[in-house]
């Protein structure tokens, strides 16, 4: 086994031991310790963690380079490991107490997802890694809608064994993006029985999808969204949830988003994932710390 094998390993296994401890402590800390508790791990991961902290800063460079500078740049990079902290150690309190959403997560625009989900062809939440999204759909499902949510399976089978357990526990439905002909069919069998499915297209798509204007930068972008919601008709509903001062949470749903017309098939999906992607990209110039700057999101390239 060569040495890059060995440091995956051991990075994989101190990351599973590391959630397990932290779960046991957010178990035994008062609630009101919770979010100081989550400060000081993010302090520990903005230094220790340094190849994340520096796609963080090359990331915001990318966005923000000609706007911001270094000093602010670098104050949304450590906003960001807060609030990434604050929402593991949040996910660890609520999946043991499902119900305690309600007071804790408000719903704004609500009406436009009754009104969708009224047609009866199912509703596509079309959203990004921003804020404590797996709230939402825990949110959700203690209201009783059917929500699931496309997901990429983590690296670490045990990792993404806890992660599944706790989205069952919330009542949250795991499709998983891969293999791609199973997404689709279970992300099409889902709005067809009216349903929600989650969607979030921030990350890189590599091969596949297209490129789309991110902060003036090409972005690789999935195209899901826009083809199941022509295959299905189901209504495609942009949605977010902000963190706020007090860190109680609030869900937006946008108005739905409605087709436009374009030259061609393909230009349709262009076009309609551009605008979507330029909603995702107004809430994250809103507040930037929300996002997850850790990806590389522009990594790939246009050829």
């Amino acid at each position: 086994m060569d040495s890059k094998k060995i440091r995956k390993g051991f990075s994989r296994l101190a990351a599973w031991l590391g959630i397990n401890i932290c779960s046991l402590i957010v178990k035994v800390i008062p609630s009101s310790c919770l979010y100081v508790f989550a400060k000081n791990i993010a302090v520990l991961a903005y230094f220790f963690a340094k190849k994340q902290r520096k796609i963080a800063l090359g990331s915001l460079s990318i966005a923000f380079g000609k706007e911001k500078s270094a000093l602010e740049i670098e104050r949304i990079a450590k906003d960001c490991f807060i609030y990434m902290a604050k929402s593991a150690v949040e996910l660890m309190f609520f999946f043991d107490k499902p119900q305690a959403l309600r007071n804790r997560v408000q719903i704004q625009g609500k009406d436009n997802l009754d009104k969708a989900l009224a047609a009866g062809r199912g509703v596509i939440l079309v959203s990004a890694h921003f804020g404590n999204f797996p709230l939402l759909l825990g949110r959700l499902a203690v209201d009783g809608y059917k929500a699931g949510g496309i997901m990429k399976p983590m690296h670490d089978a045990r990792m993404e064994k806890i992660f599944f357990k706790k989205r069952e526990r919330f009542g949250v439905r795991t499709i998983y993006s891969q293999p791609r002909n199973e997404c689709v069919n279970s992300s099409i069998n889902a709005l067809r029985n009216n349903e929600l499915v989650f969607i979030p297209i921030d990350q890189n798509f590599g091969t596949g999808g297209v490129f789309v204007d991110f902060f003036g930068e090409k972005a690789a972008t999935a195209t899901g969204p826009v083809i199941l919601a022509q295959r299905t008709k189901a209504a495609l509903i942009p949605c977010f949830i902000l963190r706020q001062p007090d860190d109680q949470h609030k869900i937006i749903f946008e108005a739905e988003l409605k087709l436009e017309e374009g030259k061609d098939s393909e230009d349709v999906v262009l076009v309609n994932i551009q605008k979507l992607t330029d909603i995702i990209e107004s809430y994250i110039r809103k507040y930037p710390a929300e996002w997850g700057w850790i990806h590389r999101r522009w990594k790939s390239k246009p050829s």
